[in-house]
């Protein structure tokens, strides 16, 4: 794994554990089997869902688009933001909205 891989879970350390698995050419990012997050690149997105993706388009948070027949898909998972990378207290914040994505998602 990569440095940025090794160090997420200390800066989700407040908001609780994390697994990371090696998934298509990344890594998701799971809480409580829930999958939160995927990393490409040695970017974090987070999960989002109708109700919590304009908080991440407020920020100009890019979506994670992956190509598809000569085109771009994007998916539910928008950058996390680099504030939420320094501090594992806005990390928690950021967390808790992917994680509450995700629930809602499996209803």
């Amino acid at each position: 794994m990569s440095e940025f891989v090794d160090f997420l879970p200390e800066i989700f350390s407040a908001f609780g554990a994390i697994s990371i698995r090696k998934m298509f050419g990344g890594h998701g990012v799971f809480h409580e089997e829930i999958m939160i997050g995927l990393i490409a690149d040695d970017m974090l997105y987070l999960k989002t869902d109708k109700q919590s993706e304009q908080t991440f388009i407020a920020l100009d948070l890019p979506q994670f688009k992956y190509p598809k027949a000569n085109k771009f898909v994007g998916m539910s998972y928008y950058q996390a933001p680099a504030e939420a990378l320094e501090d594992p207290d806005e990390m928690c914040h950021w967390a808790q909205l992917a994680f509450d994505a995700a629930l809602r998602s499996r209803k």
